[in-house]
């Protein structure tokens, strides 16, 4: 029978060579540059979805700007995946930074807009539902119209009235037009009371 043999004692003093520092590698790992190649590829799907007057003052190298125009010229599928990818590449070489501030300020941009468009609708139908708003619309804005607002509520209350088939929104749209301008001025503020 044969013996197995006993493996050889383990010295304490064993080098570690983990620790040592020529031995770590400082290059990022495979998983996260794709991770990176990814998130850029994203980023430039963000940019070629911004409308082109926004585009242009973003700072960026000419060839970035070049295939994001030719991103947008490209009519396939395909031909739009293969682009998307080489503007991602291209996004390696740019600053990201100021990339990603104007897609943000896009996205926030528009945000903003949707809220405040939400907020006119709030009060174009508290208007027309009780004549309370007018009063709380006179203490929040005092430099507007009152005649004309109250003028265009009743014209918005007119229309509501009359049957679905003879409608035909123009109050609703004009009281609309009248409080947008209003809201817009006053964005920075609270300027709906709750």
């Amino acid at each position: 029978m044969r013996q197995r043999s006993k493996p050889a004692p383990q010295a304490e003093h064993a080098l570690d060579l983990s620790q040592a520092p020529e031995y770590q590698f400082e290059r990022p790992s495979k998983t996260r540059l794709k991770q990176q190649a990814h998130d850029l590829q994203a980023l430039g799907q963000a940019l070629v979805e911004l409308p082109p007057s926004r585009l242009k003052d973003v700072p960026m190298p000419e060839v970035l700007r070049d295939a994001i125009a030719e991103y947008r010229r490209t009519k396939s599928f395909e031909g739009k995946r293969r682009q998307l990818q080489y503007v991602g590449k291209q996004m390696r070489f740019a600053e990201v930074a100021p990339l990603q501030e104007a897609v943000d300020a896009f996205r926030l941009g528009s945000a903003k807009d949707t809220l405040m468009l939400h907020e006119v609708e709030l009060w174009r139908d508290e208007l027309v539902a009780n004549d309370e708003a007018a009063t709380r619309w006179a203490a929040t804005y005092p430099g507007s119209d009152l005649q004309q607002l109250r003028s265009l509520v009743r014209a918005a209350r007119k229309d509501a009235a009359a049957a679905p088939e003879q409608r035909n929104g123009r109050g609703y749209r004009e009281l609309f037009q009248f409080i947008k301008p209003w809201l817009a001025d006053a964005a920075g503020q609270s300027a709906h009371p709750a």
